[in-house]
């Protein structure tokens, strides 16, 4: 619809003039005013101005024909009426047909309904008009019947031609390109377009000119443009055929009308009959193809953007971003590009708090903050669940990781509101600049989510560079892939071994005995190398063996102990690391209580150890395990308190028994004021709390003779032992005095 008066007034005077040109062009086949014409295009005007612009519009066909009747189409004057009124109910007629129905589903049954509003019309204008012929005595009652026929026939004739190419055009007009795409033109080829055009034109005069030989079958000859109508319909938009088409049944009229180029104007009403419904078949059966052909392109095209596009943020999904950005990679002037891996923190607990409604309203907020600030160029792709990826083009390292840091920001700075609540979230970003010419994409994505991994072992909430975690197992993807191959076979062959390493009280009033923690070591298959956790654990966790190796640990930890029963009196506590797998697997918490069943060792002289920031990382889950453990009588401490996120506060929801203190701050005490005061405030609040205190790393006498000043509660590290094989470690201690009486 139009919007100011202006454009209302020039849409008025553009529908008046060409319903007037048609009327002129109708009255070259009128010999005299008592004929009906043999075509009626100003009827394909009335059923476009009133499908397009609703039946308000249909005012313009009775001035354009007063005009017409005043002017250049003279009739006597008692018919004037009956014209106007006759071609006025007609496209009111056609208007409640077309907008009093639900919309049409496609272009084939939007093409129907036009078509039946056009039917609707015809009959309905014949109807009035020829009435009007016979009350205003141009025509004799006996009449009536072939006249009326006509009449239908070719006003229906002008509405099968000419609206469709003017209801097609004012939608290319209105919409431009995004017309053209949804119609289904998928030639671009100017070429081909042209050659086209040439065949049109071509096959316009070659009918033209068999025409003229006086042929008899002249008429056949209007199968050579139906036959390019035909390759316009398979090869271009509707609108190409629906013009090809108005222009072909124009020619063919004015030529059978005007007796021009050996066609003779048909005289029998039998004949014109014919003729018409010929030209009707000729106009419809391009068209339907076309429409049928746009149709299924329509289809194609919507069934591709469901394959290509996620549903819920509107984005590439992963398989239409790696087509993209395999394509970008294969241009080798292309500049430096940089590849993001973006994974959300934490959405797991919007999910299982408020719903996944919430969850998923979230994403696509984060989804559009993402798009908010994208530099022109880049591209943005959902892969699934929590995670986006960015392609940044054009940019250096160190501007890649200034464009990272803005995009997570934009995703701290989200808030989505559901229901009553409002929900945020932060993301952990694995970034790898590379330059197309040097790196292939599946290198780039396997090293950005290592990346991205790595981000998240860190508590989150930032962006590391992939291959600067020097001597990670995720520093290099390939080498990842290899260790979990390793950890899987060591697995399968038990190729671990635990070690043990003591953990002594700093004061007397501590209790005695053997307090030690297990540490894992996996052997070298073919020769007698071990391999520490920090070069294995990382690929575990990525590839989710962590739970594995935990189960593996409590099976050979409680076999070990129990093969050295005599010694349960003199043990006091044995601690063992737990993954943060461990802590949402399911199963975990009923395999450690079989396992307890079938052994002899107390389970109250068993500690697990959490760290700070696996346990923040679902901290409700957290302590759920933890009370499920405690309640089979386990004790807890959590491992490398200092380094993560978790505030004072959270330490006191969380139900530990011992804290203990990361080996940065303890290594850093003799030289760093700050470190020193660290230890001691984390002991203080510990005591508070009546949690006890555990200092790691501690490597030399004096670091150990400070750590007592301080109040710490136990020291851990080379000043007090190195880690021994658990099997020599529980074979040197003294084995417990037997109770006298």
């Amino acid at each position: 619809m139009t919007d100011t008066p202006l454009q209302r007034l020039v849409l008025a005077l553009i529908l008046t003039g060409l319903y007037l040109a048609a009327v002129a062009l109708a009255t070259q086949y009128i010999e005299s005013p008592d004929d009906v014409a043999l075509l009626w295009p100003a009827a394909g005007v009335a059923l476009a101005a009133v499908a397009r612009f609703g039946p308000r519009w249909a005012v313009v066909v009775p001035l354009a024909m007063l005009i017409a009747h005043a002017t250049f189409a003279p009739v006597p004057v008692a018919f004037v009426p009956w014209s106007a009124m006759a071609d006025l109910v007609g496209a009111l007629a056609a208007a409640a047909w077309i907008h009093r129905r639900t919309p049409a589903p496609g272009p084939i049954a939007y093409g129907i309904r036009l078509m039946v509003a056009g039917l609707l019309m015809c009959v309905v204008s014949a109807a009035i008009g020829v009435t009007g012929m016979w009350q205003s005595g141009m025509l004799p009652a006996a009449a009536l019947g072939d006249a009326a026929m006509r009449w239908t026939l070719g006003n229906f004739l002008g509405v099968v031609a000419v609206g469709p190419a003017l209801v097609l055009l004012e939608r290319r007009l209105r919409h431009g390109r995004a017309a053209a795409i949804e119609e289904g033109e998928v030639s671009a080829d100017t070429q081909e377009a042209q050659a086209w055009n040439v065949a049109l034109a071509a096959s316009f005069l070659l009918m033209a000119w068999g025409a003229s030989t006086g042929s008899t079958y002249a008429l056949g000859l209007t199968g050579l443009p139906l036959s390019v109508m035909v390759w316009g319909a398979l090869r271009f938009s509707p609108l190409r055929t629906a013009v090809a088409v108005m222009l072909s049944v124009l020619l063919i009229g004015s030529l059978a009308g005007l007796g021009l180029a050996g066609f003779r104007m048909p005289e029998a009403t039998l004949d014109a009959a014919i003729l018409l419904l010929y030209l009707c078949v000729f106009a419809i059966l391009p068209m339907v193809l076309a429409l049928a052909v746009a149709e299924r392109r329509s289809a194609a095209r919507e069934l591709l953007r469901r394959a290509t596009t996620d549903a819920l943020t509107a984005l590439p999904n992963r398989g239409a971003f790696e087509a993209l950005a395999r394509a970008a990679l294969q241009d080798p002037a292309h500049p430096p590009m940089a590849l993001a891996y973006i994974d959300l923190d934490n959405l797991k607990l919007v999910n299982d708090t408020a719903s996944h409604g919430a969850g998923d309203a979230l994403i696509g907020a984060v989804a559009h903050s993402l798009q908010q600030h994208l530099v022109p160029g880049d591209l943005l792709g959902h892969y699934g669940g929590d995670e986006f990826v960015v392609l940044l083009r054009n940019c250096t390292p160190a501007a890649a990781r200034e464009r990272a840091q803005v995009l997570l920001r934009a995703v701290e700075d989200t808030q989505c509101r559901f229901g009553n609540e409002q929900h945020g979230t932060t993301a952990s970003i694995g970034l790898v600049p590379f330059r197309p010419e040097q790196a292939l994409y599946a290198e780039v994505l396997s090293q950005a989510d290592a990346a991205c991994f790595s981000a998240k072992e860190q508590g989150g909430d930032r962006v590391v560079v992939a291959g600067m975690a020097a001597g990670s197992a995720l520093a290099d993807p390939a080498s990842g892939m290899r260790w979990t191959v390793r950890l899987r076979d060591a697995l399968q062959h038990h190729d671990f071994s635990l070690y043990a390493q003591s953990i002594v009280p700093l004061h007397a009033d501590l209790p005695r005995g053997a307090h030690f923690e297990l540490l894992l070591r996996m052997h070298e298959r073919g020769s007698d190398a071990l391999h520490t956790p920090d070069r294995f654990i990382p690929a575990a966790e990525r590839f989710r063996l962590g739970i594995r190796i935990d189960r593996e640990v409590v099976r050979m930890a409680l076999a070990q102990l129990d093969a050295h029963a005599h010694l349960f009196d003199a043990i006091t506590l044995c601690s063992l690391n737990l993954s943060a797998g461990a802590l949402l697997d399911e199963g975990f918490v009923d395999f450690v209580a079989e396992r307890l069943h079938r052994s002899a060792f107390p389970a109250s002289r068993l500690c697990f150890e959490i760290t700070e920031t696996s346990a923040m990382r679902d901290p409700l889950r957290a302590q759920r395990v933890i009370d499920d453990l405690r309640g089979l009588g386990c004790r807890f401490a959590l491992d490398d308190f200092g380094t993560g996120f978790c505030s004072f506060s959270q330490l006191r929801a969380l139900d530990v028994d011992y804290i203990k203190i990361d080996g940065s701050f303890v290594r850093d005490m003799q030289s760093s004021p700050l470190a020193a005061e660290v230890v001691r405030s984390i002991t203080r609040i510990a005591h508070l709390l009546r949690k006890r205190t555990i200092a790691e790393h501690t490597e030399s006498d004096t670091v150990r003779t400070a750590l007592t000043a301080l109040g710490v509660d136990y020291a851990q590290g080379f000043a007090i032992d190195h880690p021994q094989p658990l099997e020599s470690y529980l074979a040197a201690l003294p084995a417990p005095k037997p109770a006298t009486s």
